[in-house]
């Protein structure tokens, strides 16, 4: 899983992006377009399963599933024409599975607004317009590469041709693509993989982030048209504080879990948007475990099993013969293995089985 994180500069991008890899390989300085270079970090998804798996099992390595960000230049009015330094990164985020839109809402006269004046409304379409721009030049590339195959007349092409120039038209109105995909799928899956192949940066889920002050926590006026907004697009948005998170990442753990106490939070922000982030990809997580490795795998929801399989090895997929299933609740309440099969609860599966989360799998395959 790969998300890009965008939004104006002076947002807490890159504070955030520190956050998430625990480390300082983005600058967060206070003055725009801090960050010149797109920083990239892998970060460890958090999952207490996989805690309780390894002290079942004992192995000699623990393997948890993992997720990449992306971060790139504030992005400013005029970014798709070159202005800042956001447009040449674009490129960076176009085969992210998601992005992160991080939003100003809050107030400090020591950090620099972009505009001025908080205004997230006004900021989401800003980002949002340059989006589409970069997208319209996508597809309008496309259009005039598709042209020169219409001389031959292919029938594909012809279509395709005809599938961008509507495409353009819907984006050139201020829409995002992700519209104009949910009405291809409502008509026929034909032309999807056309669209998909385009990787255009507004046909993406969107998380928004609400990037607040320790103060306001539970939200304020600025995080509720921040909220709006997603509802209306179907997407989902969260509230955390980038400079609380900045604190919670150097305290050890008793002291982070006091601190949490103290603001009245259960769960840190980088908690919430890591699992948040896998249910608006519609993700979840199945385990192997053994007393060689415990392995935490990533993969959609409504998979079926030799695909997941082949997400281990493309050996295992290709000589799928059956998968050994027990559910990790069974596992862990009955505490090994063993006391599973006893009780009549390792089931067999083939291969139409969809692969649920918390799954823990043995992949029986023959090549």
């Amino acid at each position: 899983m790969k998300c890009g994180i965008v939004g104006l500069p002076n947002v807490g991008k890159s504070t955030l992006f520190n956050c998430l890899t625990s480390s300082s390989a983005a600058e967060a300085e206070n003055y725009p377009f801090c960050t010149i270079e797109p920083n990239t970090g892998i970060v460890t998804v958090p999952d207490r399963r996989v805690d309780k798996l390894a002290s079942l099992y004992k192995p000699q390595k623990v393997v948890r599933a993992v997720i990449e960000f992306v971060d790139i230049a504030g992005l400013v009015a005029g970014a798709s024409r070159g202005e800042g330094l956001g447009n040449q990164f674009l490129s960076h985020i176009r085969e992210v599975d998601a992005i992160i839109h991080i939003v100003r809402c809050f107030h400090d006269e020591n950090i620099i607004h972009v505009y001025n004046r908080v205004d997230p409304k006004r900021d989401i379409e800003t980002v949002e317009t340059e989006l589409i721009l970069k997208d319209i030049e996508t597809v309008s590339n496309r259009i005039s590469k598709t042209e020169k195959l219409l001389k031959s007349n292919d029938k594909k092409a012809k279509e395709e041709y005809e599938l961008y120039i509507k495409l353009k038209e819907h984006l050139e109105s201020g829409r995002l693509a992700k519209y104009f995909t949910e009405e291809v799928l409502k008509n026929s899956n034909e032309h999807i993989s056309s669209i998909k192949s385009l990787h255009l940066l507004t046909d993406k889920h969107i998380l928004y982030v609400a990037n607040v002050d320790d103060k306001h926590l539970g939200g304020n006026e600025y995080t509720k048209a921040v909220e709006e907004i997603a509802s209306e697009e179907g997407e989902a948005c969260i509230i955390l504080s980038a400079g609380t998170e900045a604190q919670l990442v150097t305290l050890a753990d008793d002291e982070r879990t006091e601190f949490m106490k103290a603001l009245g939070i259960e769960e840190s922000g980088l908690d919430k948007l890591i699992r948040t982030s896998y249910k608006l990809l519609n993700l979840i997580t199945f385990f192997t475990a053994g007393d060689r490795e415990v392995h935490a795998w990533t993969v959609p929801k409504g998979t079926k099993a030799p695909e997941a399989a082949g997400s281990i090895h493309t050996d295992f997929e290709r000589g799928f013969i059956k998968a050994e299933v027990m559910n990790y609740e069974d596992l862990i309440k009955l505490g090994g293995e063993a006391a599973v099969r006893e009780k009549g609860l390792m089931r067999t599966e083939g291969r139409d089985y969809e692969v649920r989360d918390g799954d823990v799998i043995y992949f029986r395959f023959n090549v």
